[in-house]
């Protein structure tokens, strides 16, 4: 990565990202399976992190930007503040990583906040650029600013975070802040991205436009609306609400499921087959898994109070687990590699966002052998990510170490794949 021979070209910043992103997501994965493997409590405990103050903020600060300016021109693109994103995200993992491993929770908080101002500066920009009225009217740029809302706020919860393990005794901290709901409020904003890419190059294409820009104007206000209820519904304890919000939000990624299998069914056969769109529903069949091990977690989650630990009996600790990496290393990074094949190459192709508000967006901008190799990769991350959850199941770490390897693997293999 070549920071200091950086040309100030939007593509060159694009190639960058790229690598830094997969290789938060591999180091994630690396650690996570040797940790595994080792026992090793560290390990297990960083790699979460690295995932999310990592690929997390940067798929927002960067990657959410390009999508929304696609729309909106003036939000316009500055490749060297963002390379000044890239350079404050790795002095943030620094320091995450030296308050993991020194037990220095302090440090933990004022990485909170140092990830809050850079989150803030882009969110001011958009809303002294973009009217409220203007901002609603497209449906997708409506998921894209909450992405960034959410971001604001999951950083707020690593800063109250490390103020509460600092100082235990102090009151004003509430007590639904704990490491879970942090990890669970970085999540957020990066589910609500996928949504709104997916209306963006699917489905507003489609033939029915006006159909599908008011339903997926409905999705935003129940999905969002739906997580939002459900996390106060578990603070309350309501078993009967947390149940109902979570079959009907079952019940709406079974709709998308079909809808986008459907969608991709017609693009196949009238273009060609497109990697990114089978990632995409990929993403999405594992956000149905993830809906289903949530549901299971809840029925085994009643009359255990919000922020035990383990949140489940040892013996059911499996669905846990299963839930939360169907969650990040199926429906995010899944999806967010789908979107990088088709953001990326475009960006690529005219060193502009030209492209991505083109319909050439969805065009062959990659060759054939890249493409096969796409599909191959696809193959590889399926298999290993059906592996761990397998795995988790099974309770077996070597299986977990050999298929978290390959999927880090697999995962880097992006870049590869996207370097020519």
């Amino acid at each position: 990565m070549k920071l200091f021979r950086f040309d100030g070209e939007l593509s060159t910043l694009a190639t960058l990202f790229l690598k830094v992103s997969v290789t938060f997501i591999a180091l994630a994965s690396f650690f996570g399976a040797a940790g595994a493997v080792m026992g090793n409590l560290l390990l297990l405990k960083l790699h979460p992190y690295l995932f999310f103050v990592g690929f997390g903020n940067l798929a927002i600060l960067l990657l959410n930007r390009y999508l929304t300016a696609a729309i909106y021109p003036e939000l316009k693109i500055d490749p060297s503040r963002q390379l000044g994103y890239i350079s404050v995200i790795l002095v943030a993992l620094v320091m995450i990583t030296i308050s993991i491993v020194m037990d220095w929770p302090l440090l933990k908080a004022l990485t909170g906040l140092l990830l809050m101002g850079v989150v803030s500066g882009p969110l001011r920009e958009i809303f002294t650029t973009l009217s409220i009225p203007r901002i609603w009217k497209e449906v997708s740029v409506r998921y894209y600013i909450c992405d960034v809302l959410f971001l604001l706020v999951a950083n707020l919860g690593l800063l109250t975070l490390g103020l509460k393990e600092s100082f235990p005794e102090l009151k004003l901290i509430p007590f639904f802040v704990t490491q879970s709901s942090y990890f669970l409020g970085s999540s957020f904003p990066l589910s609500i991205s996928v949504m709104g890419f997916l209306y963006t190059y699917a489905w507003s294409r489609s033939s029915r436009r006006e159909l599908a820009k008011r339903l997926f104007s409905l999705w935003f206000y129940v999905f969002v609306g739906g997580v939002l209820f459900f996390l106060i519904v578990i603070l309350l304890e309501n078993y009967l609400s947390m149940m109902m919000i979570s079959h009907s939000l079952l019940f709406g990624v079974m709709s998308l499921l079909g809808s986008f299998a459907y969608y991709l069914y017609n693009f196949y056969k009238g273009k060609f087959h497109h990697p990114a769109l089978a990632f995409l529903l990929s993403g999405l069949a594992l956000l149905f898994a993830t809906s289903a091990y949530g549901i299971m977690n809840i029925y085994f989650l009643k009359g255990t109070h919000f922020g035990v630990v383990p949140p489940l009996s040892p013996n059911r600790m499996w669905i846990y687990h299963s839930h939360t990496h169907a969650a990040l290393l199926g429906w995010i990074t899944f999806s967010f590699i789908g979107m990088i094949y088709i953001v990326v190459p475009s960006i690529k192709r005219s060193n502009s966002l030209e492209t991505l508000r083109s319909e050439l967006a969805l065009s062959a901008l990659l060759d054939d052998r890249a493409m096969k190799r796409a599909f191959r990769q696809l193959t590889l991350l399926l298999l290993s990510a059906t592996a761990i959850l397998i795995g988790f199941f099974l309770e077996n770490t070597p299986l977990l170490g050999f298929s978290g390897f390959v999927y880090g693997c697999s995962v880097y293999y992006l870049a590869v794949n996207l370097r020519d």
